[in-house]
């Protein structure tokens, strides 16, 4: 009998799933079923999008014009809008043609190592990251070359760790400010410093701004091509509206390229997806454009929630918690808890601390390997003021 052929392809069958997600799922699956869960596995703001945005989405669906195929690198207009907001925020002077708008930041993300990569070739990727890279690089055949820094570092990776995991296969250096999962911030004289020596080893620079706006104390996260314009020629950036404009469900990011980057780009985009939801694109460019005091709101009650999560869990005995300048994600190094016993069983990563912390104290969070080494726990701070308050009370408890 001739041997079945594999249903499912190597490459695609070697994708992880994402951990982050899969913690969120279940924490939601143990609410169904009735048990009073608080989750800090969530990745997207708590927040409803402003009313202005929703009403240009409204209009946009009544307007027959939005019912056709338009354009698969975005709406003129919103292109230009966004090279406006690259300029202002990025430093970069960028024409539309250089903008692709995206099926969310995940697509921007997707298409800009697809775009840079063959296989082996090596991207430097500093760690903690965010569970989706590796699996991205891998699927356009680079290979991900983790380059960790600890609490002691306030998760931010210095030029001479890059240095010592640069070889001659490196092509691309990812950089992340703020980051999830940690929310660090580098500084001016940080980004400039990685900035210039990418700069120097002729590396290409893939640089995600998602959260570039959600800052505490400062207004915005310096971009690597506004304190090193010379990056500009071997720079992708990436970004998107569903964490600044609490956006997530609707899908739009995009990518900010030099012009042949954009066209690879928005040629493999043609047969991949084409263009995003007009619906969607309206409401970005409504977004980009209009009313900025939703964020301006969401920042403060940010803030607010991330003083008294750092508070609160830096109280635990074993849990060494830098203080996020960024995003809405809480990094906990919580090695001092591991190789123990807790609850009758000795637990030796922090997968089966996660676990035993949902099971007993009935709160999800999500273990540090889903964004490199064991040792960590991310808490989301976009959740409301009193269950955030309550999960912390039960790990007190639990931990006391």
């Amino acid at each position: 009998m001739t041997e079945p052929r594999k249903r499912v392809s190597a490459l695609i069958g070697a994708i992880a799933e994402s951990a982050t997600l899969k913690v969120d799922a279940k924490a939601k699956a143990l609410k169904a079923a009735g048990r009073p869960v608080i989750s800090y596995g969530a990745g997207e703001p708590d927040f409803a999008t402003a009313e202005h945005i929703v009403e240009a989405a409204v209009a946009a669906a009544i307007d027959p014009k939005n019912h056709r195929y338009t354009p698969a690198a975005g709406l003129p207009e919103l292109r230009e809008a966004i090279a406006e907001k690259t300029k202002r925020d990025s430093g970069w002077a960028v024409s539309a043609s250089q903008v692709i708008v995206t099926n969310g930041g995940k697509q921007a993300v997707y298409q800009a190592f697809q775009a840079l990569l063959d296989v082996g070739d090596e991207v430097l990727v500093p760690s903690p990251y965010w569970t989706t890279y590796p699996e991205v690089i891998a699927l356009a055949g680079g290979v991900a070359v983790d380059v960790f820094a600890g609490a002691d570092q306030g998760y931010r990776v210095t030029v001479d760790q890059l240095e010592a995991a640069l070889t001659p296969k490196t092509k691309v250096l990812l950089f992340v400010s703020p980051s999830n999962p940690t929310g660090a911030v580098y500084s001016a004289d940080e980004t400039r410093a990685i900035g210039e020596w990418a700069l120097a080893k002729g590396l290409w620079v893939v640089a995600d701004e998602i959260y570039q706006n959600l800052t505490y104390e400062v207004e915005r996260a310096p971009s690597i091509t506004e304190v090193v314009p010379g990056l500009t020629n071997q720079t992708i950036l990436v970004n998107g509206v569903a964490k600044t404009y609490a956006m997530t469900g609707w899908r739009l990011g995009w990518m900010v390229s030099p012009p042949d980057i954009t066209v690879a780009a928005a040629n493999l985009q043609s047969h991949l997806s084409s263009n995003v939801s007009n619906i969607s694109q309206r409401a970005a460019l409504a977004a980009l454009t209009g009313d900025q005091s939703i964020v301006t709101e969401m920042k403060k009650a940010y803030a607010r929630r991330r003083d008294v999560m750092v508070a609160e869990l830096s109280t635990i005995d074993g849990f060494v918690v830098p203080e996020p300048g960024g995003a809405f994600y809480v990094y906990a190094d919580v090695t001092g808890l591991l190789g123990r016993e807790w609850g009758g069983q000795r637990i030796d990563s922090t997968l089966q601390l996660a676990d035993y912390i949902l099971d007993v104290a009935e709160v999800a969070v999500v273990p540090g390997e889903a964004f490199g080494p064991s040792g960590y726990l991310r808490f989301s701070y976009s959740l409301g003021d009193d269950e955030l308050l309550e999960g912390m009370h039960r790990l007190q408890k639990l931990f006391a």
